[in-house]
């Protein structure tokens, strides 16, 4: 890790004093050039289950069945019965994490302003900063995986009250695995991938639904994807009928011959209606307090002569749905797609609502994993969010930041 974060300039490095977190902080630390020190802080904790510590998880299972079944599906509603001064009392591990999550964002967020800082903690804590920072409540704690030394990258605009976005989750590329494991009893494991980049990303030109190709970059984008993908076993894949998302599929099924690939038209790209074709500028000059929602409210906005977000959204969690329905049990498939529709899909599997698109960032040729353990009758988890290692750049993402 302290390889792969070395480059970055860091404000301060926290992290948990137990030492299995603060050795991890020291080492990464001593990777990076000019490194501050690392401050341990009591506020990144690992959860406290009190009942269970020491315990082997398969020995949990067995004495603790209807309690481990709770922690699993509903940890927000999970709770252990201990010894308090005045007698037993009720104690909710998961809303108690959250809190301290919150506490640990309050105190933190405005020493930093316009800095980059560097935590290191545990598998709960990490979840919980990650859901209390944009806006996701305990009952998503298990939505979001984070594996050992996996990096997750969150941009602020401000404090816990403004805009925060998951540029990336759980990235471990720079480890032995480029994926998380898949080991999944029954289910589906969908990688979702965006577009890569066109001449219109390029230029920030408003594209929507009109059919415009790969450029050179995107190509190369396609092709490193492909790379990146060409050892994992894929067993279906779907696509946009545009031909961005289409041509980024065949690239990278060129390493998967025989596979077919099928067209979903509920898969395109926000109609922008009048919008589309137009750079940011001209926008602005004929629908400036549009736009102006459109960045500040997207949820509120009717393109002119095209879609709104919530029509985008259903569409396109239909579409998902589908998908999840119809595949094989165990089986991996391939999903390309664009950015708005890649990120209500996302919305919608992280429990978030069509207000915070913007909290989801999809880097051109990008990859996420959703797992699906028990199909559609069960909550996805999300392995690994916007994906863009393979592009040789470092753990941010470099990729256009263009209009959709």
């Amino acid at each position: 890790m302290g390889q792969a974060l070395n480059g970055l300039t860091f404000d301060a490095i926290y992290s948990s004093p137990l030492q299995r977190a603060h050795s991890t902080a020291k080492i990464i630390a001593a990777g990076i050039a000019q490194s501050p020190p690392v401050e341990p802080k009591d506020l990144l904790l690992e959860v406290d289950l009190p009942l269970w510590e020491g315990l082997e998880k398969s020995k949990v299972q067995a004495e603790f069945a209807d309690a481990y079944r709770i922690w699993a599906t509903q940890p927000d509603k999970f709770f252990m019965e201990i010894e308090g001064p005045d007698g037993p009392k009720k104690h909710y591990p998961v809303r108690s994490l959250f809190d301290q999550a919150k506490q640990f964002w309050q105190e933190t967020l405005p020493k930093h302003e316009g800095k980059t800082i560097l935590i290191v903690g545990h598998n709960g804590i990490l979840r919980s900063l990650i859901c209390t920072a944009t806006g996701m409540g305990p009952e998503q704690y298990q939505v979001i995986r984070q594996s050992n030394c996996g990096i997750s990258v969150l941009n602020f605009e401000g404090g816990l009250d403004d805009t925060v976005q998951m540029e990336s989750i759980n990235l471990i590329g720079h480890l032995s695995d480029d994926l998380p494991d898949h080991r999944l009893s029954k289910g589906c494991r969908l990688l979702l991938v965006r577009h890569g980049e066109t001449e219109w990303n390029r230029m920030s030109r408003f594209q929507g639904q009109i059919d415009i190709p790969l450029n050179d970059t995107g190509k190369a984008q396609a092709q490193k994807a492909a790379e990146f993908l060409k050892d994992v076993q894929i067993d279906f894949a779907v696509t946009s009928p545009l031909s961005r998302p289409k041509e980024t599929a065949q690239a990278i099924l060129a390493h998967h011959p025989g596979l077919e690939l099928q067209e979903m038209e509920d898969l395109k790209e926000i109609g922008h209606g009048l919008w589309e074709g137009k750079l940011e500028k001209e926008i602005r000059a004929e629908y400036d307090e549009e736009l102006n929602q459109w960045k500040l409210a997207p949820h509120t906005v009717q393109m002119p002569e095209g879609e709104n977000l919530q029509q985008v959204w259903e569409r396109g969690v239909a579409a998902w749905e589908e998908i999840v329905r119809n595949a094989p049990l165990n089986g991996t498939g391939l999903v390309v797609a664009h950015d708005a529709v890649n990120k209500a899909i996302l919305c919608h599997v992280l429990g978030l609502q069509p207000k915070d698109i913007w909290a989801v960032k999809q880097g051109n040729a990008a990859v996420t994993v959703v797992d699906y353990p028990k199909g559609l009758a069960g909550k996805p988890t999300v392995q690994a969010l916007n994906i863009t290692t393979h592009f040789g750049q470092g753990v941010i993402d470099k990729t256009a930041a263009g209009a959709l």
